[in-house]
């Protein structure tokens, strides 16, 4: 009888100790699942929706243990009950496609951005320092814009340029007698979509090299722009120049900014990790990373039909500047105020 009483009492106080180490991680997959259950799975946060895999397999690990050191019914019924539950959820039936896609424009993606808000900023300064230097060197002394430009972008365009031939360009005024205009501007909006996403691509990717290449791509960038935007101010062209950038430029230099920012965020991530190892701050941000370039390639998508249709159907110079700032105040809401919620109060 005494045994017997000891083996019950040791029971109990593996129970108590069981119980007291881990009861924290299981209230916490508790409130979770029972937010689930009652407000939907959509009602967690995106934070709560990534915590929720990582507290299920902790509940499955504490009902191994106390499975094999026999420990009281209750506990197991209750680990038991709380696993199934958070099954569901994780393992469950999925939404459609269509609900991804609109969970991830209507929460993820706006949020990754806001939370790598100074990473864009400091792509988009260097872009612009870029921009700045290049001009007014290149106003000073035209013969830097083919040290700036390479040819393949410069498309006919140079300081030995006239003035008729620039705007031509700007206006698209040339003669196309072969009827093929539609598959012209179709291809050449391919094109473009293709190489800008090269270019995101690559900064994203350079950024595990500490962020220096990423740094390095915004300001040449800048450096084009900047070079030719100082040959149409010699024509007297800026004007239209500016309008007939704008109108696909504020969606893909925006596009190529995030990118940017992406590959600013990895290279942070392994130069300064912080209290965590490299590998989990890199595993942590780059997820995050990872879904604004998702984002951002749809925008070089948009970018693409503006530059490759728009642009070249809209001649006003007005109409231009209306497209090119709508759109800018369109994804200046969109990133500053969609996803936002009770569960989300920074933005996060």
């Amino acid at each position: 009888m005494v045994r017997r009483r000891a083996a019950l009492t040791g029971v109990r106080l593996k129970s108590y100790e069981f119980r007291r180490e881990r009861e924290g991680t299981w209230r916490e997959l508790e409130a979770l699942v029972v937010k689930a259950e009652s407000s939907g799975i959509k009602s967690l946060s995106s934070e709560e929706l990534l915590r929720l895999p990582s507290l299920y397999r902790a509940i499955v690990s504490s009902l191994s243990v106390a499975r094999s050191i026999s420990l009281d019914q209750n506990l197991l019924l209750y680990l038991e009950s709380l696993s199934a539950r958070t099954y569901f959820f994780v393992y469950g039936v999925r939404g459609s496609l269509a609900d991804g896609v609109a969970t991830f424009f209507g929460r993820r993606f706006p949020r990754a951005v806001r939370a790598a808000r100074w990473h864009i900023l400091t792509a988009a300064l260097v872009l612009l320092l870029g921009v700045v230097t290049s001009f007014f060197i290149t106003l000073n002394n035209e013969d830097w814009f083919y040290t700036f430009v390479p040819a393949e972008y410069a498309e006919g365009r140079s300081p030995a340029s006239t003035t008729a031939e620039l705007r031509a360009i700007l206006f698209h005024t040339k003669d196309d007698t072969d009827g093929g205009v539609a598959e012209t501007l179709y291809t050449f909006a391919t094109f473009l979509f293709t190489h800008n996403a090269k270019i995101g691509m690559l900064s994203f990717a350079l950024g595990l090299a500490l962020g220096v290449p990423v740094i390095f791509i915004m300001f040449y960038n800048g450096l084009i722009i900047g070079a030719m935007a100082a040959v149409y101010e010699r024509h007297g062209l800026s004007t239209e120049l500016w309008a007939w950038l704008g109108i696909h430029g504020t969606t893909e230099m925006l596009a190529v900014v995030l990118c940017g920012g992406a590959g600013l965020v990895l290279g942070s991530s392994l130069a300064f990790p912080g209290r965590h190892s490299r590998l989990d701050t890199l595993a942590q941000n780059g997820r995050m990373a990872s879904q604004i370039v998702i984002g951002a390639v749809a925008m070089f998508f948009v970018a693409g039909l503006l530059e490759g249709l728009a642009r070249q159907l809209i001649a006003d110079t007005t109409t231009r500047y209306l497209v090119a700032v709508g759109a800018l105040i369109w994804w200046m809401l969109y990133f500053l105020r969609t996803g936002k919620d009770r569960t989300d109060g920074n933005g996060r």
